[in-house]
């Protein structure tokens, strides 16, 4: 018996020890295989779970003023993301992030879980980095920040117009920022870099390649007075109860566009109020007809055929004129005229009988040199060309309205470098909006006498008597022209509704910048130009003069040398 048990527990010593062995054996194997056979498997393996090539952020190039003042600047922000597969391992925990980023908590899982075969997943872009921190400080697997940059533009509403905006992804979306979104935009860079267990790099590994920052912009604008022109164009759509209003200020030598602004404006620092029927730059893309503000280029065309000269008489009695079954009107009868006066009372009688005495295609020609009816190829994005029909199609009343300004539609830019092109002796120049943008040639659209003729005739406008007397800017004489167009709408022009212009240039003994004006719409009683928009050029010429330190031309001391109403030195 003793023997028996004897031989089941050595049974039972060798089947534990065979099992032990066996065990034993497949651990070694097992260990061999991973250690050696499938190292280079279960190393990729190791590093696709933590190794993550990670794009270095570009920041976008700085657009500055003519200073050197930035307009719009790169800010770096951090953008929160999430691994699903991670995060849903304890879903409790968004809670948390939830209210560090001020989101509802039940939305924020619904978009992890919405998206739950996913590796990644934007849970909030462009926070503070100091919300970005609070995010990080939690600690919740699968959480991690992105560094990003949110575009950020120090004049807010005041240039919001010239420069546009970027989206979130920093992709320019309107105005200089889609016009020179390649010069701005920069390349990202990549790393490989290793992630721990909650998605926080903790070393750098390898740089793949640099990345390569957008090129700054340097702009053609003087932030100084893009304020000024702001301030009084919201000034003057506030008072008036207007629909909307534009103003353009160029130097007349180069074309460069040194203040643009429009009412109503926005916040391209708030993107949710942006509105799209703001977004457009209006005195670019929109057309308007220039009404009186465009008779100056009629008695150009008159000179420059030869048939007239500066004192010629036209005669505008009884006030009216009578073209097919149309009739021209006066405000009133101003009888015999000259040139001088058609524009300083606005005749449309005068400037219709000018205008029927030329041959159409001179009177066409003349318009289309000073850029009527076609770009100005500043290259801002969405520039209108406005509308000049051929010669070849006018009626006789086409031929009579257009000399005060219907039946042609031109954009504020077009408008102000026609008259630059008066305040440059004939030499039109090519609007730009970027300094490093080449100088293109100016076009000699007009003899250097006929546009000093011109200033003469519009300086002669603002002066007492004149329709533009609001125009005057103490100090400096002021050569300008006045326009109220009536508006049009279905069925023809319309009753109540106008557009109220100026356009005009200082100081008139060399003129130097050229600014036009338009407010739409106005309400109440005054409507006319020279009430509504002629003020607003007077407040932003005074300040904008002195700003660019060019001296006074209208000194009582310089009144008693050359008189007043001299044309400019030949």
């Amino acid at each position: 018996m003793k023997e028996e048990t004897t031989g089941v527990s050595r049974w039972r010593r060798l089947v534990v020890l065979g099992a032990l062995v066996l065990a034993f054996s497949a651990v070694l194997v097992r260990g061999v295989d991973l250690q050696v056979v499938q190292q280079d498997f279960l190393r990729g393996e190791g590093d696709a779970r933590h190794l993550r090539v990670v794009a270095l952020p570009a920041h976008r190039g700085m657009i500055m003023d003519r200073q050197g003042e930035p307009m719009a600047v790169s800010t770096p922000v951090d953008t929160v993301w999430a691994n699903p597969q991670e995060v849903l391992e304890e879903p409790q925990r968004l809670q948390e992030v939830a209210q560090v980023l001020g989101v509802d908590p039940t939305a924020l899982y619904r978009r992890v879980s919405d998206r739950a075969g996913r590796e990644f997943v934007y849970l909030r872009r462009h926070v503070t980095p100091e919300v970005g921190a609070r995010v990080s400080a939690l600690g919740v697997p699968g959480v991690g920040l992105q560094r990003e940059y949110r575009r950020y533009y120090p004049m807010g509403e005041v240039a919001s117009h010239v420069l546009g905006f970027t989206n979130i992804d920093d992709h320019g979306q309107e105005g200089i920022e889609l016009g020179y979104n390649a010069w701005l935009t920069g390349e990202p860079g990549a790393k490989r870099v290793l992630r721990d267990r909650l998605g926080r790099v903790i070393r750098d590994v390898e740089n793949i390649r640099p990345a390569s920052h957008g090129q700054d912009l340097r702009l053609t604008i003087d932030q100084r007075l893009q304020y000024l022109a702001y301030r009084e164009l919201k000034a003057a759509v506030s008072a008036h109860g207007a629909r909307a209003g534009s103003a353009v200020i160029l130097d007349a030598r180069n074309g460069d566009v040194l203040a643009m602004v429009n009412q109503p404006s926005y916040n391209p620092n708030n993107r949710e109020t942006l509105q799209g029927d703001r977004f457009r730059n209006r005195a670019v893309t929109d057309l308007i007809e220039p009404g009186s503000t465009i008779k100056p280029f009629t008695v150009a065309a008159a000179l420059e055929s030869g048939q007239f000269q500066p004192e010629t008489l036209l005669e505008t009695s009884p006030g009216t004129l009578r073209v097919g079954r149309h009739t021209i009107r006066d405000i009133r009868n101003y009888g015999l005229i000259d040139l001088s006066t058609l524009l300083v009372k606005s005749s449309n009688v005068g400037a219709s009988k000018l205008a029927m005495a030329i041959e159409p295609q001179a009177l066409w020609e003349t318009f289309f040199q000073l850029g009527f009816g076609r770009a100005t190829g500043s290259g801002f994005p969405g520039e209108a060309g406005g509308t000049l029909r051929d010669f070849l199609y006018w009626r006789e009343v086409d031929r009579a309205t257009l000399a005060f300004g219907y039946g042609v539609s031109v954009s504020m830019l077009q408008l102000a470098q026609a008259y630059a092109a008066i305040a440059n002796d004939g030499v039109m120049p090519a609007p730009r909006f970027v300094q490093s943008q080449e100088v293109r040639p100016g076009e000699q659209v007009m003899h250097a006498s006929t546009a000093r003729t011109l200033v003469d005739m519009l300086e002669a406008s603002v002066e007492p008597g004149g329709t533009g007397v609001r125009a005057r800017v103490e100090g400096y004489r002021v050569a300008g022209k006045t326009g109220t167009v009536r508006k049009s709408g279905a069925g023809g022009y319309t009753e109540g509704r106008y557009l109220s212009l100026f356009a005009g240039m200082a100081p008139a003994s060399n003129p130097r910048l050229v600014m036009v004006v338009m407010v739409d719409e106005p309400s109440g009683d005054q409507y006319y130009g020279g009430q509504v928009a002629a003020p607003v050029f007077s407040n932003v010429m005074r300040g904008a003069l002195r700003l660019m330190d060019i001296p006074p031309d209208d000194l009582p001391a310089l009144r008693s040398v050359s008189g007043p109403g001299q044309g400019n030195p030949a």
